[in-house]
């Protein structure tokens, strides 16, 4: 028996209220993305302070590749980008019956393959474990020995334990993708902060009792079963959704849908792979690098997902009505005003990170068992990241640019062809002195790349985006941030380097407001248009403070 419940009726937004739902939709997606990203640095914390940044929390990061590489295989981010438009297309053109047999068809043969391939990988675990330690080695009473006899049957067990929670991922991709399709976001947004609360409960009880890190594992299965699986059929449900098992191949839509899909399984874009490239060539580096670069790249990530996935989720749906409907000019406007926006917030992240970085990184990751020289090279690297936040918030509205007009052979292509750059800047790197900062470096290079490449080839494809405008917003947002980032680092330089975890948030929040407000008036003096929403927001709450 299917999921079943009576459908509702879907009421199509005026498109004069469109730039207001794209805004408010942000900003729920934002706050969403934010609590994930603090949890995720909670997470991280507790990790660190329980097992330190050595040899188990490595082969934690290693064994999360297993899965991740079925999630990749299925095409990972991609399966939903590739079902948004068709669904919505046939929901926003009154063909509601036909959106839920292509569901139907999608979940039922994604349930399928996922099971197969867990199966798969669940039987080559310790092969696959074999391959990414393999280049790693340890230091064992004052001898150099391969991390490989150690660590690959640890690996293949916690691996081995994460691996059914692809299917609630995949599957659950498709279930959150009929809410992003109908504005519905509160699903989506509570689906990574469960996953990160069983992490961070199983880091606990792993680390107070003999599962040691094997409790990570155990919670990160049961946070993505109820997260990405429970929670999205609830909601789905609740939202008048229904699902029939179904193979029906001949069903409308379906063949439109895997058009879509397939250049996203065959082709290996960057940000699908790119952590997972980097924990493998970070595996050549020393005990502790591949936990290094995986706290250095959650920071960083911070931004990006509740500035570059927030607005891109949040004007996905958006796009994808205006290609259904043949509304190109505000297709057009809404990339451009989305671009613009993920500038004017993910350029300050960049600038702070780059200038706090060791504050950061102390204060998200400085606990229990972390060691201090540990803590400095994932400064470092965080440092080096921060040069392209900027870059990597805008790449997923480019590549949702390209989704929502039902294209995704184009910007696999260009994805897969800097991925190939990436893999040789990582590989020529390791031949250098510089040390496992390459990889960093190589990542910023490629997403940088990415960015401009994916902007010229959507403009192609839908015309002229507003490229002065995006480029004004590039270097005011530039001149704003540098000053506050500057004014930041004097601050903090004049404040004790050592001083308690309470004392440093505090201090956090309070230079945190200040250059922030700086930000805001050098870039309103500056006449930058992404101001005035903030400016609007502002006299709103003035006057409900008044009336109150």
């Amino acid at each position: 028996m299917g999921l079943v419940s009576e459908p509702v009726d879907l009421v199509d937004e005026p498109v004069s209220r469109k730039g207001n739902s794209v805004a408010t939709a942000g900003w729920i997606m934002g706050a969403s993305l934010l609590l994930s990203r603090v949890l995720g640095l909670v997470r991280n914390a507790v990790m660190t302070s329980q097992f330190g940044l050595q040899l188990d929390a490595d082969s934690y990061q290693l064994a999360a590749t297993i899965p991740d590489m079925i999630f990749m295989l299925i095409a990972g981010g991609g399966l939903s980008s590739a079902f948004i438009p068709v669904f919505s297309e046939y929901i926003y053109t009154d063909r509601e019956e036909d959106a839920w047999r292509v569901f139907s068809v999608v979940v039922t043969l994604c349930s399928i393959v996922v099971s197969v391939l867990v199966g798969i990988a669940w039987w080559f675990a310790p092969q696959i474990a074999g391959f990414m330690c393999a280049d790693k080695t340890i230091n064992v009473i004052g001898y150099t020995m391969p991390a490989d006899l150690l660590m690959r049957p640890r690996v293949a067990e916690l691996g081995r334990i994460m691996l059914p929670a692809q299917f609630a991922f995949i599957v659950g991709s498709v279930l959150l993708g009929t809410l992003y399709a109908r504005k519905r976001f509160l699903g989506p947004g509570l689906a990574p902060n469960v996953y990160n609360v069983g992490i961070i409960i199983g880091a606990v009880i792993g680390g107070t009792s003999n599962l040691g890190v094997a409790g990570m594992a155990w919670g990160a299965l049961f946070g993505a079963l109820i997260g990405n699986l429970a929670l999205p059929c609830t909601f789905m449900i609740g939202r008048g959704g229904w699902f029939r098992p179904s193979l029906d191949f001949r069903a409308p839509g379906v063949n439109k849908f895997f058009n879509l899909l397939l250049p996203v399984i065959l082709g290996f874009s960057l940000p699908s792979v790119c952590a997972l490239i980097t924990q493998k060539f970070a595996g050549s580096y020393a005990e502790g690098t591949n936990t290094v670069l995986a706290i250095s790249n959650n920071l960083m990530m911070a931004p990006l997902g509740v500035f570059g996935h927030s607005l891109a989720l949040a004007a996905f749906p958006v796009l994808s009505q205006f290609f259904a409907q043949q509304r190109m000019d505000m297709y057009r406007d809404q990339v451009s005003k989305t671009l613009r926006t993920t500038i004017y917030l993910s350029m300050p992240a960049s600038a702070i990170l780059f200038a706090l970085a060791p504050q950061v990184v102390n204060l998200a990751n400085g606990y229990g068992k972390a060691e201090p020289d540990k803590l400095a090279d994932a400064a470092a690297a965080l440092q080096v990241l921060a040069l392209a936040i900027w870059a990597w918030c805008m790449q997923p509205i480019l590549m949702r640019g390209f989704f929502s007009i039902h294209q995704t052979a184009r910007p696999i292509i260009i994805g897969t062809i800097m991925t190939g750059l990436f893999i040789a800047l990582c590989y020529l790197g390791g031949m250098t002195h510089f040390g496992y900062l390459v990889l960093p470096a190589a990542t910023n290079i490629a997403a940088i790349l990415l960015v401009i490449s994916l902007y010229f080839a959507l403009e192609k494809q839908v015309g002229k985006l507003d490229g002065k405008g995006i480029l004004l917003t590039l270097a005011k947002s530039l001149v704003g941030s540098v000053v506050m980032a500057g004014l930041a680092y004097g601050i903090f330089s004049v404040l004790p380097a050592h001083m308690g975890k309470k004392f440093l948030f505090l201090s956090f929040m309070i230079v945190f407001c200040v250059v922030g407000w700086v930000y805001f008036f050098i870039t309103r003096a500056l006449g930058m248009p992404e101001t005035d929403y903030l400016s609007r927001a502002m006299d709103k709450m003035g006057k409900k403070i008044k009336r109150a």
